[in-house]
């Protein structure tokens, strides 16, 4: 009993400090991401467009809105993450436009002009003022529900007359450009269901692999026909819900009865539901940094990933949710040759794993066909080779067709088709996929998800086990281009690390759930034994050559430096000399503004160690060279770019490599900055604190009880760990190891003498 008493008494303190901190952390996540209001002060002028769009963008991860026009005519776009045309060929497949939403208020034409974003709440607000009044409205696409609520209001004298209305994609959105790239025919329909609801669907039904069908409903309470009158103190609410045939078994029937059971009292509840969604969603994890710019793109970005990216079969394509224009660039499929893996990178460091996890789900699903490329194409069974794109639930969106034969018949005379697939002469596709799934694994250790993503991660190590040459006591990559369509004969250097991370994810995946033991030391040989990185001297510097025999250095691009990140083959603890190259190429290469690779030339270049006030210098203009919706300027692509800023900048704060923990390992010491929970390889949640050059306020929650390798952050001073539940324990020297405990947080504090 008297130990009872003392184990209450001693807890009770610790569960009251442990709910103060967190409403202090509450309360800090508001008052930072708070203070970020995305403002657009003129109509966007690339929209609708086959590429990334300049408009306010909103979305819950499965609906997404991109709104466009002026004042007096508003149109939300609409589309879906799996409203796709689902077909196996080459354009004809691709994510569609659903449809439109409009709002006319023609009194506003020549008013001025103001859309803002607050990143906090996810709600936007539209400002349009003229002579003595103006109209303003709310809109947010819910988060917990599949809706968008719009409120509209005016202030000032007199009456406004406008209306709302429903539309299907006309040629502007669906353009006809034959003979490769025609409209392709689906079904469409729009009625009324009632005084006050309309509904659109569309559909593709015929000459596709898998039927789709998506629709969206409006209502317009007390407005017939979609006509209303704003005045002073009334306000105009219209509720839009969306779905498809693959989350209902009548989409139609099921957004119109979700419109029609939309009360007000529903609506508040949706509408909290909402704001407590991204309320917790900024709690997961969050960072303070001085410069406001930077870290407004920081939050930003991760608003943009949470927008897009939470429909399990349906990942966001190149172009995230927001497609415009039907047959969008690139199909705005799942590239595979970096596009579908860049715009997740920042996810894991983020601890926003919900975001991340539809990442892999079309891999899984395109097993099959990639275990028939391996063996049509390079004669491996029990491996898996991947085509440059893919779409979801298995289709195959460049496979070779009729039309390609016709009008591309050179892309296969030149070696790019090799069956009916697209590869560009490279075979990495399948072992660069594997770096998220790395990513995930490493960051959680968790074994369900070890369980799903193993069956992809054993098949590339299969192909490359049986693919490459063993000679001369290493192993050799033979004819795999490092850059599409390049004539490269020798170890590409990209392929090279992409390798040794496959072997060692499939290593410890297998060793996590039990099975392929007898395989291990075969993947551990090739790991050890992989031919090195082919090196030359460039402007009087040792830097890594593209490929030991082909391509030596491109102008553009970043591929020179992505086995060091994403790729994860090179950092702060690898050998001085190696990581001295590494070092030379990134200050060779200096692509900080790249249309391609600035999502992996950022990160490397941290985990190089290279200047950290040079790196913030080029993230700062970096974070300029924008639209206000975070897309970059003068670059087509899209969501890859979303990662860039909180990838880099929690990098810089905490980095988790090499089973090390380094905190503030390439940040400057006189600029203040704090972390909230920044996950770590080893499955650690790391805060910490560095307020005029001292690091403070350091905690570590260990999720699995893996080993703790922390790089001791007060160097040559002894360091005071307190175990939640536990006592203290003193430890000293340049790295503290602590064989942790599941669930358990660590506090950790220099010794005062």
């Amino acid at each position: 009993m008297l130990h009872k008493v003392i184990f209450i008494a001693g807890v009770i303190p610790f569960l009251f400090a442990c709910n103060v901190r967190d409403v202090e952390q509450t309360e800090r996540a508001e008052a930072i991401v708070g203070r970020h209001i995305v403002r657009f002060t003129q109509p966007p002028g690339r929209i609708p467009a086959r590429v990334s769009v300049d408009a306010p963008l909103l979305g819950n991860g499965f609906t997404g809105v991109a709104l466009s026009g002026s004042p007096e005519h508003q149109v939300f776009y609409v589309a879906r993450n799996d409203f796709w045309r689902l077909k196996s060929a080459h354009n004809e497949s691709y994510p569609a436009v659903l449809g439109k939403i409009e709002l006319s208020i023609p009194q506003l034409e020549g008013a001025s002009y103001l859309v803002e974003q607050h990143l906090y709440d996810a709600v936007t607000t539209a400002r349009f003022g003229k002579d003595g009044f103006s109209v303003t409205y709310k809109a947010y696409v819910a988060a917990t529900e599949d809706v968008m609520v719009v409120e509209i209001g005016m202030e000032g004298a007199g009456e406004l007359e406008g209306n709302i209305r429903l539309a299907l994609p006309g040629e502007k959105e669906i353009p006809d450009n034959p003979p490769v790239e025609p409209a392709l025919p689906g079904k469409k329909e729009i009625h009324a269901a009632g005084k006050d609801v309309w509904y659109l669907s569309r559909a593709f039904e015929d000459s596709v692999d898998i039927p789709t069908k998506a629709a969206m409903a409006l209502q317009v309470e007390d407005c017939p026909d979609g006509r209303f009158t704003l005045k002073q103190g009334k306000t105009i609410r219209f509720v839009c819900a969306f779905s498809s045939n693959f989350k209902s078994d009548d989409c139609v029937a099921a957004v119109v009865r979700k419109v029609a059971e939309s009360t007000p009292g529903q609506l508040n509840r949706v509408k909290e539901q909402h704001k407590q969604w991204w309320k917790n969603y900024w709690e997961k994890s969050f960072v303070s940094i001085p410069d406001s710019l930077i870290e407004g793109q920081y939050y930003l970005s991760l608003y943009g990933t949470a927008s897009c990216s939470r429909d399990l079969d349906f990942p966001p394509g190149i172009f995230g949710t927001w497609i415009t224009q039907e047959q969008p660039s690139w199909s705005a499929d799942y590239h595979l040759n970096y596009n579908h893996m860049a715009p997740f990178y920042a996810l894991y460091s983020a601890n926003r794993i919900e975001q991340a996890e539809p990442y892999y789900r079309p891999l899984l699903a395109f097993i099959p066909r990639g275990e028939y490329y391996s063996e049509k194409v390079t004669g491996i069974s029990g491996g898996i080779l991947l085509p440059v794109g893919i779409g979801p639930l298995g289709i195959e969106t460049t496979r070779w067709s009729p039309l390609m034969e016709k009008y591309r018949k050179y892309w296969k005379e030149e070696g790019n088709i090799e069956d009916e697939g697209m590869f560009w002469k490279q075979k990495s596709n399948a072992a660069y996929s594997v770096v998220n799934l790395s990513m995930q694994f490493y960051r959680t250790w968790d074994r369900d998800f070890a369980a799903a993503a193993y069956p992809f991660v054993k098949r590339t190590a299969v192909f490359w086990e049986n693919y490459l040459k063993y000679e001369d006591g290493q192993y050799t990559d033979y004819n795999d281009a490092i850059h599409e369509g390049t004539s490269d004969r020798k170890n590409p250097l990209l392929s090279l690390g992409l390798i040794k991370l496959v072997m060692q994810t499939a290593v410890d995946m297998s060793e996590l759930i039990g099975t392929d033991t007898g395989k291990q030391d075969k993947w551990r040989h090739i790991r050890d034994h992989i031919a090195p990185y082919p090196l030359f001297e460039r402007n009087g510097q040792t830097v890594f050559r593209y490929t030991e025999e082909g391509t030596d250095w491109v102008e553009g691009n970043t591929l020179g430096i992505q086995h060091i990140y994403p790729g994860g083959q090179i950092g702060l603890g690898s050998d001085p000399e190696l990581l001295r190259v590494a070092w030379n190429t990134v200050h060779e290469m200096q692509r900080w503004i790249d249309g391609n690779g600035s999502n992996s030339f950022f990160p490397a270049a941290v985990r190089v160690g290279y200047d950290p006030d040079s790196i913030l210098y080029h993230l700062e203009r970096y974070s300029k060279h924008t639209f206000p919706n975070g897309f970059q300027l003068n670059n087509p692509h899209g969501i890859e770019n979303l990662s860039t800023v909180p990838n880099t900048v929690n990098e810089m704060l905490c980095m988790g490599h090499q089973d090390v923990v380094r905190l503030f390992p390439v940040w400057p010491r006189h600029k203040d900055a704090s972390f909230h929970r920044i996950r770590v390889e080893g499955a650690f949640l790391v805060s910490g604190k560095l307020a005029n050059g001292n690091v403070s306020d350091v905690q570590i929650l260990s999720e699995r009880g893996r080993t703790l390798h922390l790089l001791n952050p007060w160097k040559n001073q002894k360091v005071r760990v307190t175990e939640e539940n536990a006592g203290e324990t003193v430890y000293e020297g340049d790295s503290i190891r602590i064989n942790t405990k599941p669930g358990t947080t660590y506090r950790f504090a220099p010794v005062i003498l």
